[in-house]
């Protein structure tokens, strides 16, 4: 047969997981309710009727039951899947889970809620349900260090012990349930749509163009046949090209704002790079040139992705600075303990009104010098967004006639850092 105290926790917690459920706060606002027991349990030490007598004297759950219930529900805390807060009467946070402390910098116990998220609409709401109780609902746009969105829901919520009007203190729940995957799926295909329709147009069109004139007046013409063969070879590569770029590009919007964790060795990488697109250089009459310090130069981040990034870096130094017959790849540790690598061709220079813009989307210093050589116009877009999901920075420096300089910063990180 179960404990009184087992009843009391189970009674407790089905009426606060169907006080928030009924409040809207959905399955994950339900289990919510949970949490904030636990929080109010290890902030307040009341731990309402029961069996033993709590720190007052008065008739209450022992404090070692007690105890190790809140520290059960306090796991639950770390068991949601969105990021949860628990302030004080005085908007100060008591409790803040894993996601909460992977999204916000310095979420600590004691902390004004308005250090933490610094929005006057989500500010406003909370100061509103400390003052009159009950809860509210707002939209939140985190926009550093990458953009986020959030549909906060705040409620209050009285401890336990006395409950006496006015004897217990006000809790406040704030729970952030992030839709930043879910609004980047739509602006993914929207975009998706817009993008392939218009890039695809012109190959599309050049390869019906190819098909009717085979079908038409060079029917029975072997050498147009075959020179036209090969255009049309040439323009299903490119929009093959096209689409897988854009579908990488895709998938990395998708979870730019999830930063990989795993430990990578930078000068390896840069290497491996190197070797992989050796056969395209020499084939262009171009020598990479690659300087790195001895021993590992660990980051946090995803290899493949960052793979993808000098690749198509080292890339585009091959195919538009050919003329200056090298590509060097620096790699160095910063004063600062982060990493640098530079990737810089000796070609004609990039003109200072497109660097801006180069890492937009189909933006081409010269369109058809871009198609003749293969270009897709993403290159530099996927290079962006791979570092912005890295927490890193692009930087160009070019001058006409001086070649370019594509220089990547890696943050100071360590394995766990957020």
């Amino acid at each position: 047969m179960k404990s009184r105290e087992t009843w009391i926790i189970a009674a407790a917690a089905l009426v606060m997981t169907g006080l928030l459920a009924a409040a809207g706060l959905s399955v994950v606002g339900a289990l919510a309710g949970l949490a904030v027991l636990a929080a109010v349990i290890l902030a307040t030490g009341r731990f309402g009727e029961g069996g033993g007598r709590n720190r007052s004297g008065r008739p209450g759950m022992s404090a070692g039951s007690a105890g190790r219930t809140a520290h059960m529900l306090a796991e639950i805390i770390e068991t949601l899947p969105d990021p949860f807060l628990v302030l004080d009467g005085g908007s100060e946070i008591v409790v803040a889970n894993a996601p909460a402390r992977n999204v916000f910098d310095k979420v600590d116990a004691g902390r004004h809620v308005s250090t933490v998220i610094r929005a006057p609409m989500v500010l406003d709401a909370i100061g509103h349900v400390a003052r009159d109780g009950g809860r509210a609902e707002v939209d939140y746009e985190q926009r550093v260090p990458i953009e986020r969105r959030f549909e906060v829901h705040i409620a209050s919520i009285a401890t336990a012990g006395d409950h006496r009007p006015g004897a217990g203190e006000p809790a406040i729940a704030v729970l952030l349930r992030d839709l930043t995957q879910q609004e980047r799926v739509e602006r993914m295909r929207a975009d998706f749509v817009a993008n392939a329709s218009h890039e695809l147009r012109t190959p599309l069109a050049s390869v019906l163009g190819f098909i009717e004139t085979l079908q038409g007046a060079a029917r029975n013409d072997a050498r147009a046949r075959e020179e036209f063969l090969e255009l049309m070879r040439t323009q299903a590569a490119r929009m093959a090209r096209l689409i897988d770029d854009l579908l990488s590009l895709n998938r990395i919007e998708l979870n730019a704002h999830l930063r990989p964790n795993d430990q990578v060795d930078v000068a390896q990488v840069v290497g491996h790079v190197a070797d992989v697109m050796g056969p395209l250089a020499r084939e262009s009459g171009v020598e990479i040139v690659v300087t790195a310090p001895e021993g590992r130069l660990d980051a946090r981040g995803d290899r493949d992705e960052l793979v993808q990034v000098f690749q198509n870096l080292v890339e585009n130094a091959v195919k538009y600075g050919a003329s200056g017959k090298r590509v060097d790849l620096q790699c160095e540790r910063r004063d600062d303990g982060g990493i640098r690598v530079t990737v810089r061709d000796h070609g004609p220079g990039i003109a200072p009104e497109h660097v801006p813009r180069l890492t937009e989307r189909f933006y081409r210093v010269d369109v058809t010098d871009s198609r003749q050589k293969g270009g897709t116009g993403l290159g530099l877009a996927i290079v962006k967004h791979i570092l912005n999901r890295h927490r890193a920075k692009l930087a160009v420096r070019s001058r006409l006639g001086e070649g370019a300089s594509f220089i990547v910063d890696l943050p100071v990180t360590t394995i766990g850092d957020q």
